[in-house]
């Protein structure tokens, strides 16, 4: 993990180039890829603004090697996933276009020496290699520049709260589901920043007080990995396994408010039953929502943004949405992130202090 001691003052040099070879793994869609990496892969991607999300899978994974055919860094605000790349030792390649998903196929083993990547012997495409001291500076630069974003953030959230004014005082118009929120707590589960290690330190809870998980998508896996099973899933569809979908959960696929639902094709094809629900916002939204219309009486985040880097970080209009949805569920809401870091969980802490602030938002 970056410390802020890391980003501020960056190692003076970074390592000679040197080749690494892998099997290339190549997807549009990071979090898709991530599904498939392997360690000792090469990740090929076409992801601008590189998150630090998508950083912290590749890391996980332990691939050799990162070659983006998009920028990584953004100008506007300071992302972190280059920076946590290349300090964790694994070489960024940005290149000029996108070409290389016409020359290399998924499978296909390839050579990356300095910014060149090689397949056969032969050079398929060049790009420069992004080093640590150049990304540490870059970071610096576009916090000093971190109004202009916040600028852009405010006015985007006020164009939401007028053409979204049902996320922040309406009823979502919901289906009658199987899982059961009446006062109870529930979990919702993100593929966001740190979700592995607040997983982890929920285990206990999560045994003692049987919340409702409600995994968004991409996050079943992580879900599942943990030794959990989701009680719902929701969202397109599109990142969460084929063997996910089958755990049992019941399925809630996100719609847009002229009813079209992107994952409304998987699911029948995997003849499986679900549940449509159409409204504005993100899948992280529409699940926080259902949670709290349908009388949770606590919501419990895990991987969702925190605050307004991380909000910023995601780079996506999708992100005001998300604002304005915690501000609707208000004092119900409890983040999780960076739970584990506060201390170990003694027997008993975690039920203790999230059972009594449960009792205490419900009044009893």
């Amino acid at each position: 993990m970056l410390s802020h001691e890391t980003i501020e003052k960056p190692a003076s040099g970074s390592p000679a180039p040197h080749a690494r070879r892998g099997v290339a793994r190549l997807d549009r869609r990071t979090k898709l890829l991530a599904r498939r990496l392997r360690s000792g892969d090469v990740a090929i991607i076409d992801h601008p603004h590189l998150d630090r999300v998508s950083a912290e899978d590749m890391i996980a994974a332990r691939v050799t090697a990162v070659v983006n055919c998009s920028s990584s860094v953004s100008d506007s605000y300071p992302n972190l996933g280059p920076l946590m790349l290349v300090e964790a030792g694994i070489p960024l390649i940005d290149l000029p276009d996108d070409s290389l998903f016409e020359h290399c196929r998924e499978g296909q083993l390839v050579e990356v020496r300095g910014g060149a990547v090689h397949r056969d012997g032969e050079l398929v495409a060049e790009g420069r290699v992004l080093g640590l001291d150049e990304l540490g500076a870059a970071w610096r630069a576009r916090r000093e520049l971190i109004g202009e974003a916040v600028e852009c953030f405010a006015i985007n959230t006020i164009a939401h709260m007028r053409a979204e004014r049902e996320l922040l005082g309406g009823r979502l118009d919901l289906p009658v589901f199987l899982t059961d929120f009446r006062d109870r707590p529930a979990i919702v589960v993100v593929r966001g920043a740190g979700y592995l290690d607040d997983l982890r330190a929920l285990r206990r809870y999560v045994r003692s007080e049987k919340p409702v998980i409600v995994a968004v998508d991409g996050a079943t896996e992580c879900v599942l990995a943990a030794g959990l099973r989701p009680d719902m899933i929701v969202g397109d569809m599109d990142s969460a396994g084929d063997a996910g979908l089958r755990c049992g959960a019941e399925l809630v696929a996100h719609a847009y408010l002229d009813g079209r639902a992107p994952g409304r094709e998987r699911l029948e094809r995997l003849g499986l039953d679900y549940r449509v629900v159409a409204a504005p916002g993100t899948s992280e939204d529409i699940a926080m929502l259902i949670a709290a219309e349908k009388g949770a009486s606590l919501i419990v985040s895990v991987g969702a943004q925190l605050n307004l880097v991380a909000f910023l970080d995601r780079d996506r209009a999708g992100a005001s949405s998300t604002f304005l949805t915690r501000l609707r569920i208000g004092e119900i809401l409890v983040d999780a992130n960076g739970f584990n870091r506060l201390y170990k969980p003694r027997r008993g802490v975690v039920r203790a202090g999230l059972g009594l602030l449960a009792r205490t938002l419900s009044g009893r």
